[in-house]
């Protein structure tokens, strides 16, 4: 069922079991699975079904620190959320991403890969993924050009990477507006959260649009599903009972902002040429790629964080320019026209090499951002039309993030060294003798996580196991903001996993 909250009467009240805040990724998610439970779902949407310039205005923030996108492009404020214009990259968490590790300070979940497990089965299903396994044996039976470099597997192997093809505006609209059960509004933006007088619960949520049309929702549980950001603003703006912010008292909300650094790092000459067909960004659906990973003993060993190495034509990658370069105007739809574009050049650029050019690649780094206190979301001076403060992004990268990046060049260098089949050479920002920090055009995946962390205790984080927020019996989160590290892959699959946990866990407080 669909309602456009701009028709609503003025102080209108909205019941139901449970009020899911945001209808991307990990809302959505959510709310498919609660289909036709009989319980009554009630979702906000602060836009619509498409991309509107006042309501992308929403979004708006200031940043400093290492350089960062323009906050209003980084996301879609309308029903998909930025699915809308995902890469649909999936691959699960590794072991070691959810454990304490003494050299990365900050580290560990209170849950572990296993528990995750049966939830990452079926986030497959709603992101139409194929099955849920990540082998590369298993793939070589279906694609046997998949040849992996020669290179010692105990220090280096072969990540897989499965491609969603949903988009879930047009993957899921209609059944979530057919659902009888599931009440969607769009143009609903939340702009307080009521406790009650200790605030140890949530009362109601207070909502409005450019209409001019205020009401609130009254349900059993609540759930922020609005993204790392947002659902960081809308705690520390909901701040008239709770002085520094609903789930605050430690300050920890907003802090932890991480990033995955994405970097053209090295270049690799091999001696002849390989089938690189593995680490080919795929042409057809349902086909994977691989990217080159360091092994658990390998990180232990030398303290490292956890990365993977993505191959692209040196030739087409010297054509292009940096997406932080690029994804720089207000408006995300010039954005993606300015990236398709270099996108083409580099891959005209690539179709024309020759020569030793057609054995060269550049290697780029997807790598985990080290949990950081002081890498975090606050709110600004500013206020967008409904008088919610907006946001300031301080994103602070340390001495491990650059080190990390430097010695898996090493490792894979030395590899592919041993293993006779060429050469590696650093890019200057990360040879000893560079400057510290990284460079303006160093890019990040738009992948927001870690504002509202999970961790046993209410001194070290936001939520709980079950996404629960410290100290509020009806209040949960839901997304990548709960991440305590960020891992190497793209957050998307994990965050459907966890949100799909949390489901789980709500039916059973409701039944």
């Amino acid at each position: 069922m669909h309602i456009d909250a701009r028709t609503l009467e003025n102080n209108t009240i909205i019941e139901g079991d449970i009020c899911i805040v945001g209808s991307g990724a990990a809302g959505l998610s959510m709310a498919l699975d609660w289909l036709n439970t009989g319980h009554k779902v009630i979702l906000l949407e602060s836009g619509g079904f498409e991309y509107e310039n006042r309501v992308q205005d929403l979004g708006q923030g200031t940043s400093s620190g290492q350089t960062y996108y323009p906050l209003r492009a980084c996301r879609l404020r309308y029903f998909g959320g930025t699915t809308g214009h995902w890469a649909g990259m999936c691959s699960p968490f590794d072991n070691i991403d959810f454990v304490k590790r003494d050299w990365v300070p900050h580290s560990g979940w209170p849950i572990s890969r296993q528990d995750l497990d049966p939830y990452y089965e079926r986030a497959h299903k709603v992101l139409q993924l194929g099955p849920y396994i990540y082998e590369l044996s298993h793939w070589q039976q279906t694609f046997p050009t998949f040849e992996a470099l020669p290179l010692d597997q105990d220090v280096i192997w072969n990540k897989m990477w499965q491609f969603s093809q949903a988009r879930y505006i047009h993957e899921y609209k209609d059944t979530i507006v057919q659902a009888s059960n599931i009440h969607l509004y769009t143009h609903a933006n939340v702009i307080n959260i009521e406790a009650n007088e200790s605030v140890s619960s949530i009362n109601r949520l207070e909502a409005t649009n450019y209409a001019g049309n205020s009401f609130s929702v009254k349900a059993k549980q609540y759930v922020l599903a609005c993204g790392s950001i947002q659902n960081a603003r809308l705690l520390l703006a909901s701040n008239q009972q709770a002085p520094n912010g609903i789930g605050n008292d430690h300050d920890n909300v907003g802090r932890y902002f991480m990033e995955h650094l994405e970097v053209a790092c090295a270049q690799l000459w091999l001696n002849k040429a390989y089938s690189t067909d593995l680490f080919k960004w795929p042409a057809e659906p349902n086909t994977p790629r691989a990217e080159l990973a360091i092994t658990e003993q390998t990180q232990i060993a030398h303290k490292i964080l956890n990365g993977t190495s993505s191959f692209a034509s040196l030739a087409g990658r010297l054509a292009r320019k940096s997406r932080m370069e690029i994804w720089q105007d207000q408006d995300s739809r010039k954005n993606m026209e300015n990236m398709k574009n270099m996108y083409a050049s580099g891959h005209e650029a690539s179709q024309q090499s020759e020569g030793p050019l057609q054995r060269a690649y550049q290697l780029s780094v997807r790598i985990e951002q080290a949990p950081n206190p002081n890498s975090r979301i606050s709110l600004g001076t500013d206020k967008d039309e409904f008088g919610v403060p907006l946001v300031h992004l301080h994103w602070d990268l340390t001495e491990l993030d650059k080190r990390s990046i430097r010695t898996i060049y090493q490792i894979i260098g030395q590899q592919v060294g041993i293993a006779g089949i060429g050469r590696v050479r650093l890019d200057e920002f990360l040879r000893e003798d560079a400057e510290p920090g990284f460079p303006d055009s160093t890019n990040g995946g738009w992948h927001h996580m870690g504002t509202t962390r999970m961790s046993d205790a209410p001194q070290n984080g936001v939520v709980d196991a079950n996404c629960q927020v410290h100290g509020l019996s009806n209040l949960f989160v839901a997304g990548a903001g709960c991440y305590s590290t960020s891992g190497a892959p793209n957050p998307t699959l994990t965050l459907v996993a966890l949100s799909l946990r949390l489901s789980d866990y709500l039916k059973g407080k409701l039944s």
